[in-house]
């Protein structure tokens, strides 16, 4: 049998998802969730315990939903795990594990689109039927699109 890398979570941003370009031209998102899990402890008193993940977004889907990614949103994101390896500036390696997302819903709760944002309107971001956004460059597959009942205003 095969592997598996598949993450999946739901949780809230923690700021505004940043928008920038490779060198190459080629769009990418990022932005941090939360999830947190409630539980009492031996003593019965309850506790929470709060996990932040890196999420990135590629392709053409990163631009058609970044603005819709603001602090306090939460969102469905589907992924796999990726571990990214550099050297700091005092020449030692580090590592960070993020979840390159496949697909991202967003969800009801938090805040709204930034100022200027345009409004989604059915296919406007190259929706299909379904409500996917399908990013045709690179190899990333489709990401749920926003749609009305996502919108604030």
């Amino acid at each position: 049998m095969g592997s598996v890398n598949k993450a999946i979570l739901i949780g809230n941003l923690g700021k505004d998802a940043e928008l920038r370009y490779t060198s190459g031209g080629a769009p990418v998102a990022s932005c941090r969730i939360a999830t947190t899990e409630r539980y009492n402890d031996r003593e019965g008193n309850k506790r929470e315990d709060t996990q932040w993940h890196d999420i990135v977004i590629w392709g053409k889907t990163a631009e058609a939903i970044h603005t819709y990614l603001v602090k306090g949103k939460q969102i469905y994101v589907e992924g796999r795990l990726q571990t990214r390896k550099w050297t700091d500036k005092e020449g030692k390696d580090r590592y960070n594990t993020e979840v390159r997302a496949d697909r991202v819903v967003l969800l009801g709760g938090g805040g709204g689109a930034r100022a200027g944002a345009p409004a989604a309107k059915g296919d406007r971001y190259g929706a299909a039927p379904g409500g996917d956004v399908h990013d045709t460059g690179g190899d990333f597959t489709p990401v749920d699109a926003p749609n009305d009942d996502d919108i604030p205003f």
